[in-house]
């Protein structure tokens, strides 16, 4: 059992971290953070991501929780990748972060989260980041 979160080192990215860390240690569950390499990403992306990794690892290693990174590179999408961790690890939950979107935007959920939120074996929590 574990609690699997979609990680992008976003504003979106970090609100879902926060969220699944707070309920992996509620429910003595380790933390299965994945991410999803699209393949197009350039040196740069790829080097702030690895930075942004490395602190992912330091804080929940100074916190005690158990985690586990997964770096996902091509091939499936996003939501197969999260789906499948969830799958694999025997997921209690999944939770993914949203953008905010325009009134129009709104109306139409992202296709990630969709496929997320409809095919997920387990419960998803959809976080949104604090407004400020």
């Amino acid at each position: 059992m574990s609690i699997v979160v979609g990680y992008l080192a976003t504003v979106e990215g970090r609100a879902a971290l926060a969220a699944a860390t707070g309920e992996a240690v509620r429910r003595s569950e380790p933390l299965v953070v994945v991410v999803s390499e699209r393949g197009d990403e350039s040196e740069e992306q790829r080097s702030e991501l690895s930075a942004s990794l490395d602190d992912v690892r330091s804080s929940l290693e100074s916190r005690g929780i158990p985690h586990d990174v997964r770096v996902i590179a091509g091939g499936r999408d996003v939501a197969e990748d999260l789906i499948g961790t969830a799958e694999e690890t025997g997921a209690t939950l999944i939770v993914i972060g949203l953008r905010r979107r325009s009134p129009v935007g709104k109306l139409i959920l992202g296709a990630n989260a969709q496929r997320i939120l409809l095919d997920s074996p387990c419960p998803v929590l959809a976080v949104k980041p604090d407004p400020s």
